[in-house]
C-alpha cells in the first residue's frame, strides 16, 4: 500500500490539487507529538496482550529511528491522504501489513489528532506562562525602582490625580497577573486516547495507561466530547486575546509618553526605528507591533469561534481543522507580543522632571484639595465648585499650577468663593505630597503600594513553582514512557519482521 489510493471503500483518492489544499504535510509540526503518541499507544497495546509484543517492538524501534533521523525518510514522500497516513504506509512498507498494520488498532485519526492538538497546546502553553513570567519579574523590579517617580495618572488621555510612574507599571502587572491565571485555568490534563472515531471502542485499551505515558492526569470520559470540541483550544485563544488587549494598553500610553508633547519617556536606539525621509523622527515602532498584534489576536479569536460555531457537536472539519488553524498563529503571536513587551518595558526610561512638571502643572492635586477642604467640614460638592473655580482662574493667569501659589493665596482664593475661612498647607498642595497620602483603596502611597508589590510578588512566586512543577510532570512522563519502550524491546529478541 502506498497511500497514494483510496481505502477499501473509496476506489480513488482525491485530485491532486484537492489533496494539496486539504492534506498539506507539515512534518516538523505534526510527527513529533504523533510519534510519542505511537510510542504510549503500542506500550499499552502490548501490556494489554492486544498486539503481539514482537510487532509492537519492532515498530517502536522503527520510529525511534524515524525520530533519530528527524523522519528524513518521509520528507519527500508524497502525502495524498495527509501526514498519519503517510507515516503510517511508510511503517507498513517498512514492516508489513501484520505489524505495521496493528498501529492502529483501538483507537482512530480522530482521538489521535485531538491528542496531537493538546500535547502542542500544553508546550506553548508552558512557554508563553514562562515568557509572561519574566514580563512580570521586569514590571515588578522596574515598578520597585521607580515607586517614587511622580507623574500624573491619566484618565480620558487628561491629567487626573499624581500617581508614580512605578505605581502605573504595577497596575499592568496586577492585570496580568489576572490573565496569567485565566491562561493556567485552562484545563489540558484530560487525554483523548479512547475515544477512537467518537464513540469510545470495544478493544479493551486502558486509556489511563496512555494518559499516564503522555503526561496527562486524567484519561477520557466521554468520546463525543473528546472528538467534538475544542474548547480548551478556544479558551486558550481568548486567553492570549485578553493578555494581548492589556499588552496594547501599555503600549498605547508608551508610545503617547514618549512623544515630544508628553516627553515623559524615553527610549535608547535599540528600541526605535529611523524615517527613510525625515531624518530627526524616532519611532518606537515596537509598540506599533504590539498593538497591532492584538488586533491580529482578536481576528484569530473571533474567526475560531465563528468556524465553530453551528457545527454538529460531532467529528467535523470546521471544528476540529479550521476553527483550530487560528490557535496556533494566535499563541505565536502573543509569545512574541509579550517578548516585545518585556524588552520595550525593561528599556523605557521615565523622565523624573517631566513628569514632576507635568503633574504640578495639570493640577492633579485638585481632588486632594477639595478633600482637604472637606476635612474642614466643607461639603465635597461644594468643595469640587470651589476648588474648580480656583484652577480657572488660576489658568486663566497662566499660574503653572498651585505650587505656583503660596498656600496662602490659594486658602484666600476658596474662602471668596466659599464665603467662609480656609487653612491649608503645602501638603494640600505639593504632587509627592498628595502621593504619600493615598494610602487607602490601593493608592500609590509607599504603604499602600508596597502591599500590593507583595502580594503580586507572592502570586509570582506561586505561579513560578507551578509551570516548574508542571514542566517536571512532563519530564517524568518523558522519563516514564522510554523506560517502558526500553523494556518491551529488551524482553523481545527476536522483532517479528
Amino acid at each position: 500500500m502506498s497511500g497514494t489510493v483510496g481505502t477499501g471503500r473509496l476506489r480513488r483518492g482525491l485530485t491532486a490539487r484537492a489533496a494539496r489544499i486539504v492534506f498539506a504535510a507539515d512534518l516538523d509540526t505534526e510527527l513529533p507529538y504523533l510519534t510519542e503518541i505511537d510510542q504510549a499507544h503500542l506500550v499499552m497495546l502490548a501490556e494489554r496482550g492486544l498486539v503481539d509484543p514482537r510487532a509492537a517492538a519492532a515498530l517502536l524501534r522503527e520510529i525511534g529511528a524515524l525520530r533519530a533521523a528527524d523522519f528524513g525518510p518521509l520528507r519527500d514522500r508524497p502525502a495524498p491522504r495527509g501526514t498519519y497516513l503517510m507515516y503510517e504506509s511508510h511503517l507498513i512498507e517498512r514492516l508489513g501489513a501484520e505489524v505495521g498494520g496493528v498501529l492502529q488498532t483501538g483507537r482512530s485519526r480522530n482521538d489521535v489528532k485531538a491528542t496531537t492538538h493538546l500535547l502542542r497546546a500544553r508546550l506553548l502553553v508552558d512557554r508563553l506562562r514562562r515568557e509572561l513570567l519574566r514580563l512580570q519579574a521586569v514590571l515588578l523590579s522596574r515598578a520597585r525602582t521607580y515607586r517614587q517617580v511622580v507623574m500624573p495618572a491619566y484618565s480620558q488621555f487628561q491629567p487626573a490625580t499624581p500617581a508614580t510612574y512605578g505605581w502605573y507599571l504595577l497596575g499592568v502587572a496586577t492585570a496580568l497577573d489576572r490573565d496569567l491565571a485565566t491562561l493556567a485555568a485552562v484545563d489540558l490534563s484530560r487525554c483523548p486516547l479512547g475515544a477512537a472515531g467518537g464513540g469510545g471502542t470495544d478493544v479493551p485499551i486502558d486509556p489511563a495507561r496512555t494518559a499516564v505515558l503522555l503526561g496527562f492526569t486524567d484519561q477520557v470520559a466521554h468520546a463525543g466530547a473528546a472528538i467534538a470540541s475544542r474548547g480548551e483550544l478556544l479558551r486558550l485563544l481568548s486567553a492570549a486575546a485578553l493578555i494581548g488587549v492589556t499588552l496594547s494598553r501599555l503600549a498605547t500610553d508608551l508610545q503617547l509618553w514618549s512623544t515630544p508633547e508628553y516627553d515623559l519617556v524615553e527610549f535608547g536606539d535599540q528600541l526605535v526605528g529611523s524615517s527613510s525621509a525625515m531624518p530627526q523622527k524616532r519611532n518606537p515602532f515596537l509598540l506599533e507591533h504590539v498593538k497591532g498584534g492584538a488586533g491580529a489576536l482578536i481576528g484569530a479569536w473571533t474567526a475560531a469561534m465563528a468556524t465553530t460555531k453551528n457545527t454538529p457537536f460531532s467529528n467535523s472539519v470546521e471544528a476540529t481543522t479550521e476553527a483550530v488553524a487560528p490557535v496556533w498563529n494566535g499563541l505565536s503571536t502573543v509569545d512574541n507580543m509579550v517578548q516585545l513587551t518585556i524588552s520595550v518595558v525593561a528599556g523605557a526610561s521615565p523622565r523624573p522632571a517631566p513628569m514632576l512638571t507635568a503633574a504640578e502643572q495639570s493640577y492633579t492635586a485638585a481632588t486632594a484639595l477639595a478633600n482637604s477642604l472637606v476635612r474642614h467640614g466643607v461639603p465635597f460638592r461644594s468643595a469640587h465648585t470651589a476648588v474648580g473655580t480656583v484652577v480657572t482662574d488660576l489658568i486663566a493667569e497662566r499660574a503653572g499650577g498651585f505650587t505656583a501659589r503660596t498656600a496662602a493665596d490659594l486658602a484666600a482664593r476658596l474662602g471668596a468663593v466659599l464665603g467662609t475661612p480656609v487653612e491649608l498647607s503645602d501638603a494640600d498642595l505639593a504632587p509627592a505630597a498628595v502621593v504619600a497620602a493615598t494610602e487607602h483603596g490601593g493608592g500609590p502611597a509607599p504603604a499602600s503600594f508596597q502591599a500590593a508589590h507583595d502580594q503580586l510578588t507572592a502570586s509570582w512566586r506561586a505561579q513560578v513553582t507551578d509551570v516548574l512543577r508542571a514542566a517536571d510532570h512532563l519530564h517524568q512522563a518523558r522519563i516514564r514512557r522510554a523506560a517502558a519502550v526500553d523494556t518491551l524491546q529488551a524482553t523481545v529478541l527476536e522483532p517479528v519482521r
